[in-house]
């Protein structure tokens, strides 16, 4: 185990109603003036929308909005929103959505302290320094982004999406109220299933050893979503199940279960160039296309660990080490197969052409390597998306 800091300061509303609540929970800080941020027509049709502005309006909250957030959050926008809010003299900004949302409001909150483009804390050319609180009403079990301190941006100019992290951005509160997640469709369900997912099992597969904990804490939680995973697709008014989902997606990336390990999010560093190139492939159905190519390619260098999950998960016992770990793999990307995640680039509409410039821009023409437990050249990324293909 490895030294570490952990910090997860949100305070979490939970339960059925807790957004009417927004108005006094904003008041109770102090707040003057909100950024309402959101996407764009849903949580209008949902109702969510006149519940929200009703308790500001209630509670004598003043707000102005922007709305207008996309899948794959823009740079473009985060602009406009750095523009709005200095104008404004906003003081908070409220996240209504899912992770797009969320993260579009973190870029906002520290743009508005900067004096230089939003977009270099992307880059990794400047650190954010300050920033604007950030609240969360949850509309979507997916991201994590909730209770995380990253936040991850597009350029459709570039083809480049990347994220940064800082303990600033991480929200002050977020509400989670499982009802607002019924009417979620059923293939951003799945894909919200596979990005919980993999926001543990980045943490899970590392090459530090002794963190049985965090790792104990991994398996409860991906067993725990895979029941709820089958539930919701099923029935998807099903209370229990989307609770189950909503908790963990906040607590899979607030750094809880992967305590004590290193950190590389291989993977997703691999699907934002992929989403990032085709911005109409969702997060999560990137990662149910990348995670078992990835781990099919790896799992000879970090067999203990695919041996380890294979077993507390998906209870496999049979065979040799090589093939309980293969045989694990197999049963999760079944599992995605199930939830109807796509597990090909075929079923992405991405053809084999594509993967050369995906792989070149990934490993800027093959002088750097995708950090991980075995680290990535450009052949070895060619090599998982031919297996993925």
């Amino acid at each position: 185990m490895i030294n570490f800091n952990f910090y997860s300061p949100t305070k979490i509303f939970f339960g059925k109603e807790k957004e009417k609540e927004v108005g006094s929970i904003i008041k109770e800080y102090g707040f003057k003036k909100v950024l309402l941020h959101y996407g764009k027509s849903s949580i209008k049709k949902t109702g969510l929308y006149d519940t929200v502005v009703n308790s500001l309006n209630d509670a004598g909250v003043s707000f102005i909005e922007l709305s207008g957030v996309e899948p794959n959050p823009k740079i473009d926008l985060v602009r406009n929103g750095v523009k709005l809010v200095k104008e404004e003299n906003i003081d908070f900004i409220l996240a209504v959505g899912g992770g797009s949302v969320i993260d579009s409001s973190k870029a906002i909150a520290c743009g508005a302290k900067a004096d230089f483009d939003p977009w270099l804390f992307n880059l990794h050319i400047k650190t954010p320094e300050a920033a604007l609180p950030v609240g969360v009403i949850l509309t979507i079990s997916a991201a994590g982004s909730e209770l995380s301190n990253s936040c991850v941006i597009s350029d459709l100019e570039t083809y480049f999406k990347n994220g940064f992290n800082s303990d600033l951005i991480r929200p002050l509160f977020a509400i989670e109220n499982p009802e607002l997640t019924y009417t979620v469709s059923k293939f951003q369900t799945g894909c919200g299933i596979v990005d919980i997912l993999m926001h543990t099992l980045e943490r899970y597969f590392t090459d530090t050893l002794d963190i049985d904990f965090a790792q104990n804490i991994a398996e409860g939680l991906i067993k725990s979503v895979i029941d709820a995973g089958y539930a919701a697709i099923k029935d998807p008014y099903d209370y229990n199940a989307r609770s189950t989902l909503m908790i963990a997606s906040s607590f899979s990336h607030n750094g809880l279960t992967g305590l004590g390990g290193k950190m590389y999010f291989t993977v997703h560093k691999l699907e934002h160039q992929v989403s990032g190139t085709f911005d109409r492939v969702a997060h999560g159905a990137g990662l149910s296309v990348l995670f078992p190519a990835w781990a099919k390619w790896v799992y000879k260098k970090n067999l203990t660990n695919f041996v380890k999950f294979a077993k507390n998960v998906f209870g496999i016992f049979e065979g040799t080490d090589e093939e309980i770990a293969l045989a694990g793999i197999l049963k999760l990307e079944k599992f995605f197969q199930d939830i109807e995640m796509p597990t090909t680039f075929t079923e992405l509409g991405i053809s084999c052409s594509e993967f050369e410039p995906m792989a070149s821009r990934i490993t800027k023409n093959d002088t750097v390597k995708v950090p991980g437990y075995f680290e990535l050249d450009k052949k070895d990324v060619l090599e998982i998306f031919n297996i993925a293909k």
